[in-house]
């Protein structure tokens, strides 16, 4: 099977339910399921293949049916270990995509597992086998821990998982230790090594998930993992929101709906019970608020000057307070376009005293109250 080249895989229903406290109804699987098909995501990782998930085949079904339902090409996925268990499970749901995942660094490898390189280049052959047998149509081989992984075996790991039927790697930062610059590195080697298409799972403990997944892209990976407000094991993976919004806008990815994301992310929001800073890129709530002088100058002239996109792209409004903060030229620009001109003197005046009144409304004043002070 050849999958449509994919950008970004949805992993809240796997990787972000790990979120402490946070667990999904089967209500919210189909409403995340549905609005990720409104927005353009290509895959969607429905969770973990184990006996446990119970779930699952129901999951998958009504899956498939939203699917149908909205008329895209989503493709389902399921996550699992090289686990004999395991991989029978998922094979009886049916997925587009599996994700075999087993770790790559010496350190998971000799103090987690307790074994060696061997045994792990010996275990991939077995399950890629054993899932090619079960006709899973598509097999994706996660490297665990590969940004501190050991690079000559990186690539050995590679090569073996290439020789035997693998379709993609999917390289995991899994504690997000890795820079643009070494995610950049790593994806050109297994890429240059390997020949497979390559993927990443970017962590964001040092706060650059997002921001290694762009750059793994921009290197030539094929897909990158995200979650619905960056969902996941302590701070949280590649942000959803934040990717599809960068790819349509700065890559030319303009089948994403981003003006749907702030509504996929309230929904999630509402699930989890996790508020959305007014200062979250791109949908939070305060996001196109300004106040301060220079930048309300620029945005009265011209919104490109201080702004990266139009408001109404992401489905939001510009709202611009004056108050203490606010400079002449932003004012005599703003009481122009209510059609109200000022002159110089009348701007400063007016300047000094939102400058120096101390009880002015936190949310500044409104445009009448503007155009009365001008006739005191």
């Amino acid at each position: 099977m050849t999958l449509s080249p994919s950008i970004i895989i949805d992993s809240t229903l796997r990787e972000g339910e790990q979120t402490p406290g946070v667990r999904f109804s089967q209500e919210d699987r189909c409403a995340l399921i549905e609005q990720l098909c409104q927005v353009g995501i290509e895959e969607i990782e429905l969770g973990i293949a184990s006996e446990k998930n119970d779930h699952l085949p129901e999951l998958f079904t009504l899956a498939r049916d939203i699917i149908a339902g909205a008329g895209t090409p989503q493709q389902l996925g399921l996550w699992c270990r090289c686990r004999t268990e395991d991989i029978a499970f998922a094979a009886r749901c049916r997925p587009d995509v599996l994700s075999l995942s087993i770790p790559a660094s010496d350190l998971h490898i000799s103090e987690r597992l307790r074994k060696d390189r061997q045994w792990i280049l010996d275990t991939v052959q077995t399950a890629v086998a054993q899932a090619r047998d079960a006709g899973i149509p598509f097999l994706s081989l996660g490297l665990e821990d590969a940004t501190r992984a050991d690079p000559a075996f990186l690539c050995q790991l590679a090569n073996t998982a290439a020789a035997c039927g693998v379709q993609r790697l999917r390289l995991a930062d899994t504690v997000g230790v890795a820079s643009p610059a070494t995610i950049t590195a790593l994806v050109r080697m297994i890429r240059r090594q390997s020949g497979l298409p390559c993927g990443v799972h970017t962590h964001n403990d040092f706060g650059m998930a997002t921001a290694n997944a762009i750059a793994a892209l921009d290197a030539g990976a094929s897909s990158i993992d995200a979650t619905v407000l960056g969902l996941g094991e302590r701070a949280g993976n590649c942000r959803l929101e934040e990717a599809a919004a960068f790819l349509c806008l700065q890559k030319g990815k303009v089948h994403y709906q981003i003006n749907l994301l702030a509504r996929l992310c309230q929904t999630i929001s509402k699930a989890t019970g996790i508020t959305i800073a007014g200062n979250h890129p791109i949908v939070g709530s305060a996001i196109f608020t300004c106040e301060t002088g220079l930048h309300l100058h620029g945005l009265t002239v011209n919104p490109d000057t201080y702004e990266p996109y139009p408001p109404d792209k992401v489905g939001a409004t510009r709202a611009m307070i004056f108050g203490h903060k606010s400079g002449k030229r932003a004012l005599v620009n703003h009481l122009a376009t209510l059609g109200h001109p000022v002159d110089d003197t009348v701007a400063d005046a007016l300047s000094d005293h939102l400058r120096s009144t101390s009880d002015l409304p936190a949310q500044g004043l409104s445009n009448p109250e503007l155009v009365k002070l001008t006739n005191r």
